[in-house]
């Protein structure tokens, strides 16, 4: 998968594994995460999607960390958590919000396969052990998943993490703080 990494992502992944303000800002960042999924919606599912959204990825959060303290790297990790949003997407038919084609599902359960058998999770079940609080239902659009749409998807990086930094260059498996201050 293709993901964007800065030096926001590690001053974030400090706070979040930080005792006191992980709180906090584990609470800006599921903001983010629902507006930004949010956006890729269509417009007229937006509003139905939000707390399913918002209750999802509070949970993904713990696996971040999880698998930060399991010797992920930060962008491993954070892949680890868009692709449990992915399964999540596909399992309701939201193609319109994912992130790599329905096709590939497979290819990136695979790659953390051990981390999510682990943890209970798969494609069916995303989040697995993580599901520590009630997701609230949200409608399905399933007949989308018969001839799948998704502008937002980035194909051909199911083999590896790959990252974008600020100049555009895309670096596969991510970079270390000090190249991304750089």
């Amino acid at each position: 998968m293709k993901l964007r990494q800065n030096v926001r992502h590690f001053a974030f992944k400090q706070a979040l594994t930080a005792p006191v303000v992980g709180d906090k800002v584990t609470e800006k960042l599921v903001d983010l995460h629902v507006r930004v999924f949010g956006e890729k919606a269509d417009e007229d599912r937006r509003e139905e999607r939000e707390p399913h959204m918002e209750a999802f990825f509070d949970c993904t959060f713990d696996t971040y960390v999880s698998a930060l303290n399991a010797g992920f790297t930060e962008a491993e990790a954070r892949e680890i958590t868009h692709i449990q949003a992915n399964f999540d997407f596909y399992n309701h038919g939201w193609t319109e919000m994912m992130e790599f084609p329905v096709d590939e599902l497979e290819e990136h359960y695979e790659r953390y396969e051990k981390f999510f058998e682990t943890h209970g999770i798969t494609i069916e079940k995303p989040l697995g052990d993580f599901e520590n609080r009630e997701i609230p239902e949200a409608p399905t659009t399933l007949e989308k998943l018969d001839d799948p749409d998704h502008p937002h998807a980035e194909g051909g990086f199911a083999d590896d993490v790959y990252v974008e930094d600020d100049e555009g260059e895309i670096h596969r498996g991510g970079a270390d703080p000090e190249e991304s201050s750089a």
